[in-house]
């Protein structure tokens, strides 16, 4: 079940680590994010070291459907009820920002870049498009309404956001990643302070950024309550419809479409991880019933860390955690996430900016509603007695079917059928 990405790009190799070093700042996690802290690091000239438990962007990176837009759903009116106006244009403007970023690096590099539209769509709700609307407003930016777009269905409305982007991701980090300092197949195994014990050396760093989709500290933060992880599908049919923009809908559960070169992306399905699951079965059959002439070239799955209330972790990864930093919880949209915290990160460590009153904060209040799911979750799968446990902290495991994998319904890890490793927070494969 590869994905087209996948597919379709080669990957440059880089070398184990063999020895012990120093570094000022270490980057643990080759996604895009850690990939894109390498980078921003590098160009403000700070010595730097990226470790990568096996290949540079081939855990969650791989299975995006690469949507480089700062319209995260229906996200701005909720953003500020929850945080205020000044945090909700903080998120604008980073992710606005990293828009733009993407756009001056991907003008180098050839990973099939194109400026689209982005729209968040309601079967439904006029009025919940137009609440996302005004509080666009109230942040200075000028979203439109749209009545009508091109998919097979008819819509209450739309929020549109114009000159976004997508790209080929993998294509990206090929590009961007060849020249930096980065060892693949060099597992961090043990952090003591900021000396991180490797399966190929022993690092010594200033600084640590964690960048591993989902934090393995357990011992801070209390990321095993503050995220849960949510996997989702994607179908890539041939002989379908240009659809000429990124379109998702308002509502959970619902579809999301796009273009690449002559196929079309249709993603949906979500659900937490561990529980069940349709799988691709909804996508086909709109698929069926749509496009009946259209073939499917591709499918595969991908999976989402979600934070407590919408806005990623970026900043230090907690307050008794001195000198190490963390990127995570980027809820679906993870391109310009990933850009925002590199930027963030970056000046942070090398102190150009300071970011006071921060919406990123990861050590901002964990009292939302979501909380007490992810603890419901956790203690019931803890008492449950089936054998398969996670190593990550013992919940149980569940078996998918479709995926052929054990999963944890508690913080998202996955294993396959004889219990290699698949996603984090876990580090370790199953024990017989």
């Amino acid at each position: 079940m590869l994905s087209l990405w996948e597919d379709t790009t080669k990957m440059p190799a880089f070398k184990n680590l063999g020895k012990d070093i120093k570094t000022d700042v270490l980057v643990i996690g080759g996604g895009m994010a850690g990939v894109l802290c390498a980078y921003m690091l590098n160009q403000a000239g700070v010595d730097y070291t990226l470790v990568e438990a096996k290949n540079i962007c081939g855990g969650i990176t791989k299975n995006t459907t690469a949507k480089i837009t700062a319209q995260h759903g229906l996200l701005y009116h909720k953003l500020i009820s929850e945080f205020g106006a000044e945090k909700a244009k903080q998120y604008l403007d980073m992710n606005l920002n990293a828009v733009d970023k993407f756009r001056e690096l991907c003008s180098n590099i050839n990973c099939d870049f194109e400026n689209k539209d982005s729209y968040v769509y309601s079967l439904e709700s006029k009025d919940i498009i137009d609440n996302e609307l005004a509080a666009l407003r109230k942040l200075g930016y000028k979203a439109e309404f749209a009545g009508n777009i091109p998919l097979p269905f008819s819509i209450a409305g739309a929020v549109r956001f114009k000159n976004q982007a997508q790209f080929s991701p993998l294509k990206f980090a090929a590009g961007i990643s060849k020249d930096l300092n980065i060892y693949e197949n060099t597992k961090v195994q043990q952090l003591i302070g900021t000396k991180a014990v490797t399966n190929g050396g022993i690092i010594n760093a200033k600084r640590i950024i964690v960048a591993t989709h989902f934090p393995f500290l357990n011992k801070h933060g209390a990321y095993f309550l503050k995220l849960y992880q949510q996997r989702s599908y994607v179908i890539a049919l041939e002989n379908a419809q240009n659809v000429n923009g990124m379109y998702i809908d308002a509502a959970e559960g619902g579809f999301s479409f796009r273009n690449y070169k002559d196929l079309l992306f249709i993603g949906g399905g979500e659900h937490r991880t561990g529980k069940k699951s349709s799988a691709w079965h909804e996508l086909r059959e709109f698929a069926r019933m749509n496009y009946p002439d259209s073939e499917e070239k591709y499918h595969w799955a991908t999976q989402d860390c979600m934070t407590l209330d919408s806005a990623p972790y970026i900043g230090e990864y907690s307050g008794s955690s001195n000198g190490v930093y963390v990127a995570t919880g980027f809820n679906k949209w993870g391109m310009t996430s990933s850009m925002a915290a590199a930027q963030i990160l970056c000046d942070m460590i090398t102190g150009r900016k300071k970011y006071s009153n921060n919406v990123f904060s990861p050590s901002r209040t964990i009292f939302r509603p979501q909380l007490v799911v992810n603890a419901f979750e956790a203690v019931i799968n803890l008492v449950n007695f089936k054998p398969k446990r996670c190593p990550h902290l013992g919940c149980a495991l569940k078996w998918n079917p479709y995926e052929h994998s054990w999963d944890c319904p508690c913080h998202g890890s996955r294993f396959t059928a004889d219990g290699k490793l698949i996603d984090n927070p876990a580090t370790d494969d199953l024990k017989n």
